[in-house]
């Protein structure tokens, strides 16, 4: 078995699970179905887009990656560091501080994806997050997507945050620190429930629930 079919599932019995145990996550599976499992490849491409998506859409993020993969004509950390041009790809300035130091410490040796594998979820982020343009909400959704944990909580991810609200009922969209406690009644399935999440948040806006498919 592969290890995408091993994820999927896991994915199915974890949607079983909290279905069977929280009536809020099974109205919204009920209203708007169980999203498909979507997935990520794990490498450095695919935190080249996270850096990307960060404060823009997906669609915005997806343009300005297929500009520099037309223009460098790879995503590897060698092509990325050979491009003195990533201002005209739609990158800022900021972000290619970021992919600049994310490439260099891929390339050095300095930051192990491959080996991000081994290690437990606190430790994996950590690995990510010594690096700038890094945080949790990046480190969180990589290992989520790319890597399937079972039980990541992006507590950064606004519409995480906004989707609990309306799907607890909550008189307020929660801070990082309240979606924490909240995300508390859903482990140690909480990938599973931000994936329930997101789907009844795009759904309620007539959107897409799949992620841009640009890698």
């Amino acid at each position: 078995m592969t290890a995408g079919s091993t994820a999927e599932r896991a994915f199915a019995e974890a949607v079983a699970a909290l279905v069977g145990a929280d009536p809020q996550l099974a109205g919204l599976v009920a209203e708007h179905g169980r999203p498909d499992y979507w997935s990520r490849p794990p490498g450095f491409a695919t935190l080249v887009l996270l850096v990307l998506e960060q404060q823009v859409s997906l669609a915005s993020a997806a343009a300005t990656y297929r500009s520099m993969l037309r223009h460098q004509g790879g995503m590897t950390p060698r092509h990325v560091l050979a491009n003195d041009d990533m201002r005209g790809d739609g990158v800022s300035r900021q972000k290619q501080r970021y992919l600049l130091a994310l490439a260099t410490a891929v390339e050095t040796g300095a930051l192990d994806l491959d080996g991000l594998a081994a290690l437990d979820d606190d430790a994996a982020r950590a690995a990510l997050t010594a690096l700038p343009g890094i945080g949790r909400w990046t480190a969180d959704v990589y290992l989520l997507a790319c890597l399937h944990r079972p039980d990541l909580w992006p507590v950064g991810d606004r519409a995480l945050q906004v989707a609990t609200a309306e799907t607890l009922g909550l008189a307020q969209v929660p801070s990082a620190a309240e979606l924490e406690v909240h995300g508390e009644r859903w482990r140690p399935y909480r990938s599973t429930a931000a994936r329930l999440l997101w789907h009844g948040y795009l759904r309620r806006r007539g959107r897409d629930a799949m992620p841009v498919p640009v890698l």
